[in-house]
């Protein structure tokens, strides 16, 4: 079993598919979401324990557990395969994430919630050296990791051969690219690599990259915080494949 925090997260797991063992409440808290992960336990048949206030600070990981607290199994983790199939049956082209070893869980769990928001199928993470489904990573996606599918691989270039093999293009994120990231076509079936963060792209992954992508910055100002830039340029690509589908 794993532990998941906040009101939103827990709200989000009861109306899924996840298996949930215990819900854990500070004693007193109240509302409207309080109200509704109350309800639902209930109909769940979910066992649902009240403890003091010092006892739910103790056993949170995150330190902003908003006094809800679930114990759940894993979420499910697909194989790169399944991802693909899946995003072949949607309505606009394939878009799936790869995280070239991301190190921070709050920029992962911010990058699941906007991958989910802005209609990505999937996201590719490495098993090493990188950010795991923690915790923080799942209280950051504020539920989102709830509908989002997710893979996690050994080798991200092995992993963009394959994609490229299914005809999916591959862009990666760089700062020091020449394209500004609204200047390229986005609407056709596409990989989007996230590099970590501090030091980008590693330098195979770039170059298995079809293209890459920079977005332009004011002087004095030479990065942004790496959930930020995904999400700007996730965004550009929603736009661009609504817009085509309009037309």
């Amino acid at each position: 079993m794993i532990q998941l925090e906040g009101r939103n997260p827990v709200l989000e797991a009861l109306k899924s598919d996840r298996e949930i063992e215990k819900i854990i409440l500070k004693k007193n808290i109240s509302g409207k979401v309080v109200d509704e992960i109350i309800n639902m336990a209930n109909n769940q048949e979910i066992a649902v324990k009240r403890v003091h206030k010092n006892k739910i600070k103790n056993r949170s990981k995150t330190n902003n557990s908003q006094g809800v607290i679930a114990l759940a199994e894993p979420e499910k983790i697909y194989s790169v395969k399944e991802i693909i199939d899946y995003s072949k049956k949607g309505q606009t082209p394939p878009k799936i994430i790869l995280l070239d070893h991301l190190k921070d869980p709050h920029n992962f769990g911010a990058i699941l919630r906007t991958a989910y928001a802005s209609g990505v199928d999937g996201v590719i993470f490495p098993s090493d050296r990188a950010a795991g489904i923690t915790p923080v990573v799942r209280k950051t996606a504020a539920g989102a990791i709830e509908y989002i599918k997710l893979a996690r691989v050994a080798n991200i270039n092995y992993t963009i051969k394959k994609l490229k093999d299914n005809n999916i293009w591959i862009a990666g994120l760089e700062l020091e690219a020449e394209d500004n990231y609204y200047d390229r076509n986005l609407s056709l079936p596409l990989g989007i690599v996230i590099g970590s963060e501090g030091t980008g792209l590693k330098k195979l992954v770039k170059e298995n990259c079809d293209f890459l992508l920079k977005i332009p910055m004011k002087e004095n100002i030479n990065s942004l915080n790496v959930s930020v830039a995904t999400g700007i340029v996730l965004y550009e690509i929603y736009r661009q494949c609504h817009q085509l589908n309009k037309e």
